[in-house]
């Protein structure tokens, strides 16, 4: 005759198998999770000590040698007025630089994406276009387009506005140089996505700005996001297009790039070491505000 189980003993027994437990998302997730494998902990490790050699030495590096003669050698070599003003209008060219672009991104991955027109490839390759370029030849193009003796520099001298070696030359030239990367994030994504969600809106009675603000921009936000932090890395880091065009004027033209590269050749090491440090806390910054907004939206 067959005995009931006790009731005991099944009820340890159970409590030996792992347990499913609900996730952020309502998925079951267990709580055990499989022993990795050698090659594995080996592919980890290799992949932290390659981070660590590629990235996290190079900022050990420049730190160290910013601060090499103490924090106070550190802070007079950050305030010199060349410096700041480096800084400043590094910062003021992101601030213009990068909305416009992601605005235009946008716009160019909405018309490429959602429409079918006689050329439609041109228009992608032209986007395309300043990221096949050197910066060293967007700089020259510039040059002969606005310079004094450019094909449209004498015309604009005469109206009295000076384009070449200001501060609006460096604002264009990283318009140009910056243009493709929002658009390069947006339109591999809105192609996946296709126009359904788009479609239904429009259906249900919403018009373009409705359907834009509540059913493609947050579709798209992310994208958008990662084309800023790309286009603002480019416009702060760019050295050889702005160099073209800006003169390099200390104290006017100059942006952060420029001035390390000066402070290097006038063999002051540690405050060129200290603009890097500038301009590697401002990327830093740049991440984090990244992270901290992808946290928030998972969470």
């Amino acid at each position: 005759m067959l005995q009931p189980p006790d009731k005991g003993r099944l009820t340890c027994r159970l409590r030996r198998q792992p347990l499913p437990r609900r996730g952020r998302q309502g998925t079951l997730l267990m709580t055990t999770r499989p022993a990795r494998s050698p090659g594995e902990i080996a592919l980890i490790t290799l992949a932290f000590l390659f981070a660590a050699l590629v990235l996290v030495t190079p900022l050990a590096l420049i730190f160290s040698f910013a601060l090499r003669e103490g924090f106070g050698v550190y802070v007079a070599n950050i305030v010199k007025p060349d410096t700041l003003h480096a800084i400043w209008l590094t910062v003021v060219t992101a601030l213009i630089v990068v909305p416009i672009n992601i605005m235009v991104g946008a716009v160019l991955a909405w018309l490429v994406t959602r429409f079918r027109f006689r050329g439609r490839q041109l228009l992608i390759s032209l986007i395309e276009l300043p990221a096949s370029m050197s910066p060293i030849v967007a700089g020259v193009v510039y040059l002969f387009l606005y310079g004094g003796q450019g094909l449209l520099g004498p015309t604009l001298q005469g109206l009295g506005i000076q384009v070449m070696f200001t501060p609006l030359a460096i604002v264009m030239v990283s318009l140009f140089v910056t243009a493709p990367f929002a658009a390069r994030e947006l339109i591999p994504l809105m192609s996946q996505q296709g126009t359904e969600d788009e479609e239904a809106a429009l259906s249900l009675g919403a018009n373009g700005w409705q359907m834009f603000w509540h059913v493609t921009l947050p579709n798209i936000s992310w994208a958008m996001i990662y084309g800023a932090v790309l286009t603002n890395a480019r416009v702060m880091g760019e050295f050889g297009a702005v160099s073209v065009v800006s003169g390099a004027i200390r104290g006017q033209t100059n942006t952060l790039p420029l001035q390390i590269n000066l402070l290097f050749n006038d063999f002051n090491v540690t405050g060129a070491f200290a603009a890097a440090s500038t301009l590697t806390l401002i990327a830093v910054l740049t991440l984090i505000l990244k992270s901290v907004l992808e946290s928030r939206q998972q969470g």
